[in-house]
């Protein structure tokens, strides 16, 4: 067996180590994902006032502030049995399902394009083909003159000329395992820069109803701040504005992008390159009405499509058996695991079990994958109509069974699926918010008395963010915070091994993968 590492694995914004052993053939049996970053921010809200914890929380991540700002103001409001304004989740709900947006189109074609496009083929790209080719996957191709694809042929060609490559550099450009066409590279790399546009404007819709973008502003405990841009018929028209050249984009680039990616590279899809074991975690949420939610809740284990469980948060516990914390607990809302590490006073490992700052969360003791793809999956299977007739759409377009999405390049498949959603029913909030304000509801704000309040209370936010399931739980004693623990989505996906060897998402992925060139 041959050890491979990789670190940092830069994708992730450079704080993730893998490691695998590889037999003769180069298949993976063995792995291990590592966080290789102490965070401390719990430990940073001990003893503050709960009113200040989302103003810290949202630094836990640099790209989904706005995630963990509400999710730390949404756990106190749950301590406190603050209930909000309607007015107040919508214009939360139109951030966060902007961002999710923003999320998704990054992701792809600026974290993991270079994975399956050779820029260098692009030189050798007819700009006219590439042109007549897009009209296979859209009627209405993005950004697709000949003149348009020829500058941006001309534009890498530069860059190769110039040997100032920047993020080119070091691609495995030429390597057998690139699949698209030349034509096909030149249309993807378009959409490369253009996407680099949109990220610029989405992130405008954001701010309009967040003050800024990172770290917004807008949350307060009982609900927003952002009153005048609601009431204020030029900001909402702003807002509708940005999402529809979003949802543009989506539609005629970043969708037809997907279906090529599924045809070219759908013998991957149906070997389950990338595939955990099947244990997926949704917890539902962003209502439409009384009635509906855009997302369904529920629980999958081992790719078993026929039989949903619901969610219940009281099976979930955290495990540190391979992670660098000194204690154990299965209560999460007690003071546990916040020891700084497992090392001896030489800075050696005083267990060689342990290999990641990543604890390991656990439903009913499974390891579960969350994010777009069980989403995507739950909604398709619970028959939810905001979801299943869009992912019918697609399946049967590029003739694909749900059991194929559970993939690599199925998790990409996911996450466009749930962009054009979310951008059509961006319209749907902001029209029930426009009805409100309509019929004179201008409420944002659920006043309290904090000297009124308890001052021992418990609290717990769930919600679903663009990478999976994120949970802050929150525990006040004497009106200060005493305990403070965050359950990310990449706490779920990236978790090492526990006590009973089971993987994580990210490890059980990675078994089976031949390596082509190790």
């Amino acid at each position: 067996m041959k050890k491979l590492i990789i670190d940092p694995v830069t994708r992730i914004e450079g704080h993730l180590r893998v490691e695998v052993a590889i037999d003769e053939r180069g298949v993976v049996k063995e792995a291990s994902a590592a966080g290789m970053l102490f965070r401390g921010i719990e430990i940073i809200l001990k003893g503050r006032d709960p009113r200040d914890a989302a103003l810290l929380a949202q630094r836990i991540c640099g790209v989904c502030t706005n995630s963990h700002y509400r999710a730390s103001i949404s756990a106190v409001e749950n301590a406190y049995g603050i209930k909000i304004p309607k007015n107040a989740e919508i214009i939360r709900d139109l951030v966060s399902l902007a961002q999710m947006i923003q999320d998704h189109v990054v992701h792809f074609y600026h974290l993991h394009l270079l994975d399956f496009v050779d820029v260098k083929k692009v030189l050798k790209a007819d700009s006219q083909k590439a042109s007549q080719e897009a009209y296979r996957y859209s009627p209405h191709p993005y950004r697709n003159s000949k003149a348009h694809l020829e500058e941006i042929k001309q534009k890498i060609k530069k860059f190769f000329e110039a040997g100032k490559l920047g993020l080119f550099a070091n691609g495995s450009w030429g390597h057998k395992e690139y699949k698209f066409s030349a034509e096909e590279c030149l249309i993807l790399m378009s959409h490369y820069f253009e996407a680099l546009k949109f990220q610029r404007e989405i992130s405008k819709a954001i701010a309009i109803f967040a003050g800024k973008t990172p770290h917004p502003q807008n949350l307060v405990i009982g609900g927003v701040t952002s009153i005048s841009d609601m009431l204020n018929p030029k900001r909402l028209s702003d807002f509708l504005f940005l999402i529809k050249d979003t949802r543009d984009f989506i539609k005629r680039a970043y969708l037809p992008d997907m279906v090529m990616l599924a045809q070219v590279y759908k013998e991957e899809m149906k070997k389950g390159n990338g595939r955990t074991s099947g244990n997926f975690m949704s917890v539902g949420g962003y209502s439409l009405d009384e009635e509906n939610t855009l997302f369904e809740s529920g629980i999958i284990y081992g790719h078993d499509f026929k039989n949903l469980y619901e969610f219940d948060p009281s099976k979930i516990t955290e495990s540190v058996a391979r992670s660098w914390y000194a204690k154990d607990s299965k209560d999460i809302f007690e003071d546990a695991s916040i020891q700084y590490t497992d090392l001896k006073d030489d800075g050696s490992l005083k267990s060689e079990e342990k290999y990641s700052w990543i604890k390991s969360p656990r439903y009913d003791g499974y390891a579960m994958e969350c994010g777009p793809l069980a989403r995507m999956t739950i909604g398709y299977l619970k028959k939810n109509p905001q979801i299943a007739p869009y992912m019918q759409k697609y399946l049967d377009l590029c003739e694909l069974e749900l059991l194929d999405l559970s993939s690599a390049v199925g998790r990409n498949f996911a996450r466009a699926i749930e962009s054009e959603i979310v951008s059509d029913y961006l319209f749907d909030f902001v029209n029930v918010l426009v009805e409100n304000i309509k019929y004179y509801d201008e409420e944002t704000y659920s006043g309290y008395e904090f000297s009124k309040l308890p001052k021992d209370a418990v609290g717990v936010s769930f919600f679903e963010v663009p990478r999976g399931v994120l949970a802050h739980f929150v525990k006040i004693k004497d009106a200060k915070i005493e305990n403070y623990q965050v359950i990310a989505p990449t706490t779920w996906n990236a978790s090492p091994k526990d006590e009973n060897n089971i993987k994580g998402a990210y490890e059980e992925s990675l078994i089976g993968i031949k390596i082509q060139d190790p």
